[in-house]
């Protein structure tokens, strides 16, 4: 038989299960006349032939209830959901009923709650018997089978009469002896047999069901199930002589179980199977206290993935297994439930460990889902029992698997001290192609290629179809090969192999066809000397690449092939593209690689003026290193035409390139060649003017000094005082110099005439005659601005004189107002209008449309405003006490800084003139100072615009119409307000006035520094009464 070729273990323990102390559920179901049972969401259901239903749960309470009149015949509990499927007979002689059970949703007994109840109806005129009974987990299907050979399919949901249609699907002669639902990602499939017949339905959401016939012999009553995934899913069916197994469209593998089997079930990809004990019928089991007239069953578990029977013993009559809470649970025709309990996977690998199964105890660990770990370390132990019987190849493919996670020296070295060199080149050869071997691992696996001796092996194991007599050649070829068969090896450690050896064009291969480029450049250019040959490998890599290999090997290329990598270069910055390639283009920063021409100047200066040419907008450092290049050849220059060529060059390229180079450092490295018109160039761009002066001084070049004045004393001004300073320093007789710098000096008023007579006094050969026009032209015009002076002084105090006169006259005599038209909108005034004592008039609508006040008027608001802001701004200067006193210590000329104060009126008391002395900003009066402002013209001073303007009353009713002609009306000012006194100001230029604590440095005579006594006329002084 079949199945004694299956290794036995027993991996299950049997217990019958003891209830709890006074516990009496297991009592109860030992009298109970069981018809049916079902299993599923943590309790084990029965139904018996009274028509009652009981509960067990897994602390083994017992529940019960009446759900049928006569007996209850079929179960299914969902496993997902709450809900109990029983079909049973309320009355004889009718078709049964189907009845749907929430389990989760009790009556007012405490009983679950009918959802629904249908009769089961097979079509016919004569009643049948249900014989199956299948619902699909997602309760959308149920299928009914009968005696007469008919299927029912429910479609729709089965706890709800309405959302559900039932439909014949299948009707035969054979009872129906077992039903299952399959779904797949497509469709679902009914599983079907009777006696004589496997079949399966495809189910369909809106076309006909389509039947399948799988085989022409089927199974009795129980003996069919379906596996889970680890199985596929599929249908199994016992007969007598065998175990079948079922796809949707065929049958599958089949197990030669011959016997009789009762029932089938499936538990966790075991295929559990109750039979009749063939060996022993009937008997009891020895210690159950059975009765003797109990038939024995077998209850067998086989573990189909791996092939062997993990459990087996017999049962007195075995009434169900439920394969509940984890484990498997048998309940026999005597009343007493058994509990199989799987062993862990520990205890299960130990026995296998005993009997040296390692290969079983590796198949049941993986499909146990074992730790990665734990599986490593069986390979481990087969390994080294494998090696322990001498059984080296074997040992060798276990090793193989351990790679990774077993340290690679504890096989190498069993394998050194055994000799067995071919099962160290295949176990290193694996350590190579899983990518962990170190360099050390190569060379261990270059020498064993080189010790074996067996060229066949060879031949077969690298494919190599070729005897070579040379040793390193040999090994050279082997390398090849496994090159070519991508076996994983230290590439770098073959090379050095191979150049020790002397093989320079195999480590060449090696190296390009592992894209070793490094190692093959190394090889090129320290072995091969192919310089030419580097460059063309080069211009063939990708851009990133190019760039770093040049970068390392650059000096040595430019060294031995100057030209060749200089044109590999100026790609490489430009438009460089990899050979055959038609990616973008790609440009390297040409400034990383000036470093390499260290030793070839006039090769970076090619490379420099291409680059420049082709990327005017290059970096500073290529431009500063090209003029460093040129200025190093112009120096070096000893042929006057050569010289003047290169200077020509030089003075071009700073011309040319403004904006490319560093203009500190081009200066400077120009100063260090002495190249003259380069510094020259510099300083101008530079704008450092006084420099090109400076440098024409010390080189005592007259002429350039006076053209340098002429060409940049427009925007230097300062550059004539210093050549009037060159020139007065000289004895030489430097007349005409003098009197040109002399009518520039003059002309732009850079010197006050007493400094331009001490700077010329250091001068022997400078005689009053050189300057004697210059002298009367300066005094002539002092005197033409004194007289400009004083009568512009003149002028400002008769304007002064003639505002205070008039203000005056505005406050204390009446004010008569001629104006005949608006001022706004120019149309004739009329009643109500609005008077102002600077002469405007407006009509009241017009002035409430424009003024911003009612105290100003709107024409002179804006000239107004401006002389209150400067009068303000003047007073606020007041208070700058220490910006004053700061000054005034830092400033050499102490008097100076008093007659810029005394200038601005800032010694002054400003007065501010109000209406009333209820307005919080009194109007400013006109300013009285004794000196009148400096240069500028005068300009008319606007009344004050805070003038209370006089409303004109609208005329009483029985006047003429405003349209008629009126009088001219003298209107009086109204009665002014008293009026804040007026300061006086006194003509001290004491800045402090206001100050009389203690700090003021002018309230007592002694601390007043202008208080002093000194030999100054009186009459002489300008701040003077």
């Amino acid at each position: 038989m079949a199945f004694l070729q299956w290794r036995r273990f027993n991996f299950f323990d049997r217990e019958a299960v003891v209830e709890p102390d006074e516990g009496t559920a297991l009592q109860t179901l030992k009298n109970l006349d069981i018809s049916c049972s079902a299993f599923g969401r943590g309790q084990l259901v029965f139904g018996d032939h009274s028509g009652s239903l009981y509960f067990l749960s897994r602390h083994f309470e017992l529940s019960s209830f009446k759900a049928y009149g006569i007996r209850v015949t079929h179960l299914h509990q969902a496993r997902q959901h709450g809900i109990l499927v029983s079909i049973g007979e309320d009355e004889t002689g009718v078709n049964p009923l189907i009845k749907v059970w929430n389990l989760d949703k009790c009556d007012r007994d405490g009983n679950p709650t009918c959802s629904r109840i249908v009769r089961a109806q097979c079509g016919g005129q004569q009643p049948s018997p249900v014989t199956a009974l299948s619902v699909h987990e997602n309760l959308n299907l149920m299928a009914i089978g009968f005696a007469s050979g008919s299927i029912v399919l429910f479609k729709g949901d089965v706890t709800r009469e309405r959302h559900s249609k039932q439909k014949v699907i299948y009707e035969g002669r054979q009872p129906i002896t077992g039903l299952a639902f399959k779904m797949s990602s497509k469709n679902t499939v009914l599983f079907a047999t009777t006696k004589a017949e496997v079949m399966s339905f495809s189910i369909l959401a809106k076309e006909k069901s389509r039947k399948t016939a799988l085989d022409q012999h089927g199974c009795p009553a129980h003996c069919s199930v379906l596996t889970d995934i680890t199985q596929d899913n599929q249908f199994v069916i016992g007969s007598e002589e065998a175990v079948y197994f079922y796809q949707q469209d065929g049958r599958g593998p089949c197990l030669a179980f011959d016997g009789t089997k009762l029932q089938l079930h499936w538990f966790r990809g075991y295929l559990v199977i109750v039979g009749k004990d063939t060996q022993s019928l009937p008997r009891v089991a020895a210690g159950t206290g059975s009765s003797p007239s109990l038939e024995m069953n077998m209850i067998t578990v086989y573990n189909i993935q791996n092939k062997f029977v993990a459990y087996s013993a017999p049962i007195p009559e075995v009434i169900n297994v439920f394969c509940e809470w984890g484990s498997l649970y048998v309940l026999s025709a005597d009343g007493k439930l058994y509990h199989l309990q799987e062993k862990d996977t520990q205890t299960k690998l130990e026995i296998l460990f005993k009997k040296n199964l390692y290969d079983l105890a590796i198949k049941l660990a993986q499909s146990q889902q074992y730790d990665q770990d734990g599986i490593i370390e069986i390979f481990r132990q087969y390994g080294d029992h494998l090696y322990s019987k001498g059984d080296h190849d074997r040992a060798i493919e276990q090793y193989i698997k351990t790679i990774g996670k077993l340290e690679a020296s504890y096989v190498i070295r069993k394998f050194l001290d055994a000799q067995r060199i071919h099962n160290l080149t295949k176990y290193l050869q694996a350590l190579h192609k899983a990518g962990l071997a170190t360099e050390d691992h190569t060379t261990l696996l270059l020498n064993c290629y080189t010790k074996l001796k067996d060229v066949s092996m060879l031949d077969e194991f690298i494919m190599v179809r070729r005897i070579l007599a040379d040793y390193y050649h040999f090994v050279i070829i082997l390398l090849i090969a496994l090159q070519d068969q991508e076996v994983d090896f230290d590439v770098e450690t073959a090379i050095r192999v191979c150049r020790s050896a002397g093989y320079f064009s195999h480590a060449l291969r090696l190296a390009e066809k592992h894209q070793q480029h490094d190692s093959y450049l190394k090889v090129q250019l320290e072995n091969i000397k192919d310089y030419v040959g580097a460059l063309v490998y080069i211009g063939q890599l990708d851009f990133k690449e190019a760039e770093v290999v040049v970068k390392k090997y650059g000096k040595i290329l430019i060294t031995n092939a100057p030209e060749q990598s200089t044109k590999l270069l100026k790609r490489l910055c430009t438009d460089y593209q990899s050979a055959g390639k038609t990616n973008k283009i790609q440009r390297a920063n040409a400034s990383e690689f000036i470093h390499i021409f260290v030793d070839n100047s006039e090769m970076l200066i090619d490379f420099l003026e291409h680059m420049i040419k082709v990327q005017p907008g290059s970096s500073q450092i290529m431009y500063n290193t090209l003029l460093e290049l040129y200025l190093q050849r112009y120096s070096h220059q000893t042929d006057g035409a050569s010289k003047t060529d290169e200077e020509r060059r030089c003075l071009e390229f700073l011309q040319g390139s403004p904006n490319g180079y560093d203009l500190d450092q081009a200066l400077v490295m120009c100063q260090m060649h002495s190249f003259k018109a380069g510094v020259l160039f510099l300083y101008e761009r530079a704008k450092l003017y006084q420099q090109i002066l400076n440098y024409h001084i010390e080189h005592d070049d007259h002429q350039h000094i006076i053209e340098t004045c002429k060409k940049f004393g427009t925007v230097d001004p300062q550059l004539w005082v210093q050549a009037l300073s060159y020139f007065a320093g000289k004895e030489q007789n430097s007349k005409h110099y003098i009197t040109e710098v002399l009518s520039h000096i003059e002309k732009q008023n850079l010197l006050p005439p007493l400094l331009v007579v001490q700077t010329l006094a250091h001068n022997s050969t400078a005689t009053l005659g050189i300057i004697r026009e210059y002298i009367i032209r300066r005094l002539q015009q002092e005197t033409d601005q004194i007289s400009e002076d004083e009568r512009l002084i003149q002028q400002y105090e008769e304007d002064t004189q003639k505002m205070k006169s008039h203000i005056k006259n505005l406050q204390t005599s009446a004010t008569i107002f001629q104006v005949s038209k608006c001022s706004v909108c120019s149309h004739p005034l009329e009643l109500p209008s609005v008077h102002f004592l600077c002469q405007h008039s407006f009509h009241q609508h017009c002035f409430e449309s424009y003024s911003e006040s009612d105290a100003e008027c709107p024409v002179c608001l804006s000239e107004n405003r401006k002389v209150f802001d400067i009068l303000r701004a003047q007073e606020q200067s007041r208070d700058l006490h220490d910006q004053f006193q700061t000054q005034l210590d830092r400033s050499q000329d102490g008097f100076s800084v008093i007659a810029d104060y005394f200038g601005r009126n800032l010694f002054n008391k400003l007065t501010l003139i109000t209406d009333s002395p209820q307005r919080p900003n009194p109007a400013p009066a006109p300013v009285r100072a004794k000196r009148p402002p400096s240069t500028t013209e005068p300009s008319p001073t606007p009344l004050p615009s805070e003038v209370k303007p006089i409303r004109a009353s609208p005329l009483p009713r029985h006047q003429p119409s405003p349209s008629a002609p009126r009088k001219k009306v003298e209107m009086k000012p109204a009665p002014q307000k008293p009026q804040i006194p007026e300061k006086k100001t006194e003509a001290a230029g004491n800045p402090f006035e206001e100050d009389l604590g203690p700090n003021n440095p002018f309230g007592e005579t002694s601390k007043n520094p202008f208080d002093e006594h000194d030999d100054y006329p009186v009459e002489a002084n300008p701040f003077g009464e």
